[in-house]
């Protein structure tokens, strides 16, 4: 297995928890950790978005306030279907692999609008329309099989598509079309899919809904990468309060954004030693 130095995992959170990340890594960055020197980065989500951003070399300054596109259609969200999902998904732990193909179905027949849409939305947000030569993985889900798929540069989707099934909710946004199967959000299956960062030395896990479910799958995910140094990232209580109690709310866009460069304060100092150096080696 190829040995990584660095390897960063961005998780689901919806909009707040995008801009939640968005400052952490804008105030990292000023303090001299930044995350987008990380050999591998995977994108789950709303992760997917800020993989994009930081992976291609942006500042995340840019997404202090939310990207606005002139004549962008408004995301159309199905309230019906959205709450068959939630339905689906809170009887899941019985079954989980027929419920992602049953809230595959429901996706299929929500009525969340075109596409090219939802594309265009993250093609703006990601703010980069080809992918970068560092190596980021962007986790979807297929939504006939349920089964999870990982884009990156040499699978032959576009990263605004990429991007955009990754955080195809269903009943919020409509599955995307890749290769002529459509996926749905890759946070279905898992909010952070750290087990595909297996093989970095230091690995650092940053997931803004961590204080909504429990953790034991993070935990096995972690186990299976067998990191040298793991450091996690959540929300603290003063983030969880300017977050509110919908991650969907993108009035607390700049509220959320502005509690991540807060807490980035904290974040330094347990990443700076491993981020910048990694661990010694035998």
């Amino acid at each position: 297995m190829h040995i990584l130095d660095r390897a960063l995992v961005l998780g689901a959170g919806g909009p707040v928890g995008a801009a939640w990340m968005a400052g952490l890594a804008v105030r990292l960055r000023r303090g001299g950790v930044d995350l987008g020197e990380a050999e591998l980065i995977v994108g789950t989500s709303t992760g997917a978005i800020i993989g994009a951003v930081l992976a291609t070399g942006q500042d995340p300054v840019r997404l202090a306030t939310p990207v606005r596109t002139a004549g962008a259609t408004p995301p159309q969200v199905d309230g019906h279907r959205l709450g068959e999902a939630f339905a689906v998904l809170g009887g899941a732990a019985s079954n989980p692999d027929e419920a992602r193909r049953r809230v595959g179905r429901v996706a299929l027949a929500a009525e969340t609008g075109p596409e090219q849409a939802h594309v265009a939305r993250m093609r703006a947000l990601a703010g980069a329309g080809q992918w970068p030569e560092r190596r980021l993985l962007i986790t979807a889900l297929d939504v006939e099989t349920g089964e999870r798929e990982v884009f990156d540069r040499a699978s032959g989707a576009p990263l605004p598509c990429a991007v955009a099934a990754s955080t195809a909710f269903p009943g919020i946004y409509p599955p995307i079309t890749i290769n002529g199967r459509r996926y749905m959000d890759g946070s279905l299956r898992s909010a952070t899919n750290a087990g595909l960062a297996a093989g970095a030395r230091t690995l650092v896990v940053i997931d803004p809904q961590a204080h909504l479910f429990p953790r034991e799958l993070l935990y096995r995910e972690l186990a299976a990468a067998e990191a040298h140094t793991v450091v996690t990232i959540e929300p603290d209580p003063e983030s969880i309060r300017a977050f509110g109690p919908d991650l969907n709310d993108r009035t607390a866009w700049e509220p959320a954004y502005q509690a991540g460069l807060r807490q980035a304060a904290d974040a330094a100092e347990q990443l700076r030693a491993a981020w910048k150096t990694g661990p010694d080696t035998d």
